[in-house]
């Protein structure tokens, strides 16, 4: 078909051009090549298309009606070739993403409104999910995480700085008291979450890593409940900066323990192929990677 389509190109320039010599000048190939494949392309067709002699050359009856045909032919071949250029840095179509649920609800799906408004021609499909879902086998083009890539055929891309911090509502340490070290958390009501919540509790110090195993008075599957139980002085819980940092900011929450590091997962987004990645995902990482940042106002 290619070699079809270069005959077609080789037997349009000849009747443009003038001459087969002025045609190899113009396609940059040498007279005996143009030469060969007008011949290829008259014993495919089983006519002749040209009358050629020393001095001149002219279209037969078949030569004109096959011309006509074949000028069509390239114009839709350009055109093709055009609007895929075009559309090549275009943020169009559907947008596929999915992002963790209490994460996805405050931060992501508010993005995904200000990115629209940029791009009017894309449609934005949100899942929230806390479950780790196979971008690859569920049609997702992205996917905002907080963890380590497990899938090394993926490719992630680092969005913004997390770490994790223990806290709790004024109310409860008012009640309770501030702990001063990680094994007074023994002696408190902490509320631990996730689909396989864990009672060990991790800390980096500058004396060296402490582990503490809690008494939860409150376990849940939830994130988003452990937060509200923490708002409601339920006790002291364990999250994500991205979570917790306007009620800190607003006095809602108050940070106990701020001089013992708790190890974090990464902010992620993930990918299948960086190679021929589309427009709409490149710029929507990059959209993410940008107000993320700015709105990054907790320092390290």
């Amino acid at each position: 078909m290619i070699d079809n389509l270069l005959e077609l190109t080789v037997f349009a320039r000849i009747v443009s051009a003038g001459s087969l010599s002025a045609a190899a000048r113009e396609l940059d190939l040498s007279l005996a090549v143009v030469s060969k494949r007008l011949s290829a392309l008259e014993a495919r067709l089983g006519v002749r298309l040209l009358q050629r002699t020393t001095r001149r050359q002219s279209l037969t009856e078949e030569g004109e009606a096959f011309h006509a045909r074949c000028v069509r032919i390239l114009a839709e071949v350009q055109e093709a070739e055009a609007a895929v250029s075009r559309s090549r840095d275009a943020v169009t179509g559907v947008l596929r993403v999915t992002a963790p649920r209490a994460f996805g609800r405050r931060r992501i799906a508010p993005l995904t409104v200000a990115f629209r408004l940029e791009h009017p021609g894309l449609n934005v499909h949100l899942t929230l999910t806390d479950a780790l879902m196979d971008i690859v086998d569920e049609g997702v083009d992205l996917a905002i995480r907080f963890g380590s890539l497990a899938d090394s055929s993926l490719i992630a891309r680092s969005l913004a700085p997390n770490y994790r911090v223990l806290c709790a509502a004024p109310s409860y340490l008012a009640r309770r008291g501030l702990p001063v070290e990680p094994l007074a958390l023994v002696g408190h009501d902490c509320i631990v979450f996730g689909e396989q919540p864990t009672r060990e509790w991790h800390f980096q110090h500058a004396d060296g890593p402490v582990s503490v195993r809690v008494n939860p008075s409150f376990i849940t599957n939830d994130g988003e409940a452990a937060h509200t139980l923490a708002l409601a002085g339920g006790g002291i819980v364990q999250k994500s900066i991205w979570d917790v940092g306007d009620d800190l900011g607003n006095g809602r929450l108050v940070r106990v323990l701020p001089e013992y590091a708790i190890p974090a997962a990464p902010l992620q987004a993930v990918y299948a192929n960086a190679q021929h990645l589309a427009p709409k995902v490149r710029r929507f990482v990059d959209f993410c990677a940008e107000r993320l940042k700015e709105e990054w106002r907790w320092g390290d």
